[in-house]
């Protein structure tokens, strides 16, 4: 085997997930994230189908994930006096098995910490490849030197800016953003989403955060700077009904805000040289309902292919892309912005009829299932 000394970039779940996986298979791996400590927000993730199950099979944790599934609660719609416009299943957003982000983070660094090594509140500077190996330099480490990187370090990848060239090459821009917020539970037990066109707002339920969603045009902001995020959501539900002026003040005092485009990543090629991008920094959409099985497929995939090759990443990287190429390319047309905050009234009761009526909804989770399992795994 050559190649074993590997620098992962990112802690979410596709950077721990290939940890998993490598590590099994003899590799040494260490796991560099600019966070100080995991993040264990952020909305919940589901896996959909038998592909996402055989993964979690191979892995040994599917009955881990089972036992910390969130039960995928339905969501009403409302309108402005709370009354109900629609049901959304638990079913559509939550898949057969649904688990809160921060839970199935933690479930991967407790499997992987012990055999490998973490880097918290740190971040790489620079790559420079050679013939042997890429030298890496970080913000805070002292300078090593790598066989193989990989960026699992989401759609704003510091790897990819570094090994393949600049955001704006790779990354689109879908006209919405949406936002994160914890806030205290106290807007009722049953989720519900309220919308006016161009906007949506979502709490309640077992998810704990606000779930926010607006179209806009690009917007300058530090996605660093929780005042400046704060003012943007201020501004974006200023003058809207429902329950919206009061969780506004809740987002006012909340010392957990995330706010982000919903973008969507194109690129032509997923590796470059020793450098291989992985889960969203490479087929990244937000909030596509994909993301979360594409990285942990993708994880699998990845690793059992170098383990395949000998640790030869020419090999392996081009097996790797081939066979993700097409199952990645759910990620490539879908648009979450105008589903979940549709432009006009028009839209909005469009949308809403999707949900009364069983054909309709049938037909689009057929259409899910089948994306989740395009795939035929390998047994490496």
């Amino acid at each position: 085997m050559k190649n074993t000394n590997i620098l992962v970039s990112g802690a979410s779940i596709g950077g721990p997930a290939l940890a998993h996986w490598l590590t099994r298979y003899g590799f040494n791996v260490t796991v560099v994230e600019k966070a100080p400590a995991l993040r264990l927000g952020g909305q919940a993730v589901d896996f959909k189908g038998e592909t996402h199950r055989t993964v979690l099979t191979r892995m040994g944790i599917l009955e881990d994930v089972k036992a910390l599934q969130t039960g995928g609660a339905d969501q009403e719609i409302v309108d402005a006096n709370g009354h109900s416009l629609a049901v959304i299943p638990g079913a559509f957003t939550g898949g057969d098995i649904e688990i809160r982000r921060g839970d199935l983070t933690r479930l991967l660094y407790e499997r992987t910490a012990p055999y490998c090594e973490y880097l918290f509140g740190d971040s790489i500077t620079s790559l420079t490849e050679t013939p042997s190996g890429v030298h890496v330099t970080f913000e805070r480490s002292a300078p090593r030197t790598f066989d193989l990187v990989v960026g699992a370090d989401g759609i704003h990848s510091n790897v990819r800016r570094l090994a393949f060239g600049p955001e704006a090459d790779y990354v689109k821009f879908l006209g919405h953003y949406y936002a994160l917020v914890d806030v205290p539970a106290t807007f009722g037990a049953v989720p519900r989403m309220y919308n006016e066109p161009g906007r949506m707002a979502a709490v309640g339920g077992p998810k704990a955060p606000a779930f926010f969603v607006f179209a806009s045009e690009r917007l300058d902001y530090d996605r660093y700077d929780m005042r400046q995020q704060k003012d943007i959501l201020a501004r974006a539900y200023a003058g809207m009904g429902w329950k919206v002026p009061a969780v506004m003040e809740e987002v006012r005092r909340s010392q957990d805000v995330y706010l982000d485009s919903i973008s969507k990543v194109t690129i032509d090629r997923y590796s470059q040289g020793r450098v291989v991008l992985l889960g969203d920094s490479a087929y990244g959409n937000t909030l596509g309902g994909f993301g979360t099985g594409l990285a942990m497929v993708g994880a699998y995939v990845l690793a059992g292919e170098l383990a395949s090759a000998g640790g030869d990443h020419r090999v392996a990287f081009a097996q790797y892309e081939a066979q993700m190429r097409g199952y990645a390319k759910v990620a490539d047309s879908g648009n979450a912005g105008p589903f979940l905050a549709p432009g006009t009234p028009a839209r909005l009761r469009m949308r809403n009829w999707m949900f009364k009526y069983s054909f309709l909804l049938g037909l689009m989770m057929k259409l899910t299932d089948k994306f989740a399992t395009d795939i035929t795994l390998k047994s490496y």
